[in-house]
């Protein structure tokens, strides 16, 4: 197995929960659950990467590294750039971006896509995905989904109903074909270190503007992203505070 390290961007500010990297599940902050789950994915380092000196200090008390970043990065992926090049990860160096805000994604998958990238040197980016099989996803804009080359190379990603079977959607997106190869995004990334390193200068793609799609960037700037399928989605990340009430009844009450 390629030895891998797992970046977790945590910032402070959240729209719709402040402050929920530190929220309590079950005596500890969020944050620190996703560190663990990274730490079992066999990670030869966890870094919790924040704006915010009271995620730092939770991620030291509780025996994970921390790095203060800057405030004012675009996206995670920008702050995961930053402690790449602080911390001077060699160019082929395999770096794993876990949200800070998905404590119930499973070890085995961080390291599914951690190899995914290490047996595809032609790639800069790997991440998943997995079969989606209902209508209702299909054309639901909050659900990412992407289309996929023979090789297993993301093509597009898309909000859209990608791809659209224009014979049985003539009439509508009211059932879902039999055979149609659509696929639903997992948001997890696994980088080479020379990618990140060029990332911040890329130049925003229309593409990515419009339809909210940061890894639209690297396609447009012709990076490949070589994509792992996985049987079923991961439970949901927290945004809401219902999603939180959820993650404390499965991981313990906070």
């Amino acid at each position: 197995m390629s030895a891998f390290v797992v970046v977790i961007p945590a910032r402070y500010a959240s729209t719709r929960l402040p402050g929920k990297m530190l929220a309590d599940i079950g005596g500890k902050p969020m944050v620190v659950h996703v560190a663990a789950k990274a730490r079992a994915s066999g990670a030869a380092e966890v870094v919790i990467a924040t704006d915010h000196r009271d995620i730092a200090q939770a991620a030291e008390k509780h025996g994970f590294a921390a790095v203060m970043t800057r405030a004012d990065h675009a996206s995670g992926t920008d702050r995961i750039a930053e402690v790449a090049a602080l911390r001077r990860y060699p160019g082929e160096h395999l770096v794993v971006n876990v949200q800070g805000d998905e404590p119930l994604l499973e070890p085995e998958l961080i390291r599914r896509v951690a190899q995914q990238l290490a047996g595809h040197p032609d790639a800069a980016i790997a991440t998943a995905c997995c079969p989606l099989s209902d209508a209702a996803q299909l054309v639901n804009p909050n659900i990412v989904k992407v289309v996929l080359d023979r090789n297993g190379f993301a093509l597009y990603f898309s909000r859209a109903p990608i791809p659209f079977a224009r014979d049985a959607f003539a009439d509508g997106i009211t059932r879902f074909p039999a055979g149609l190869p659509a696929y639903r995004h997992i948001g997890i990334y696994a980088y080479r270190a020379a990618f990140l390193a060029s990332y911040m200068q890329l130049a925003p793609a229309p593409i990515e503007q419009f339809e909210a799609l940061e890894q639209l960037r690297a396609l447009w700037h012709g990076h490949r992203i070589s994509v792992a399928i996985t049987a079923a989605a991961p439970h949901a990340g927290v945004d809401t505070a219902e999603d939180l009430e959820r993650a404390r009844a499965l991981l313990g009450r906070g």
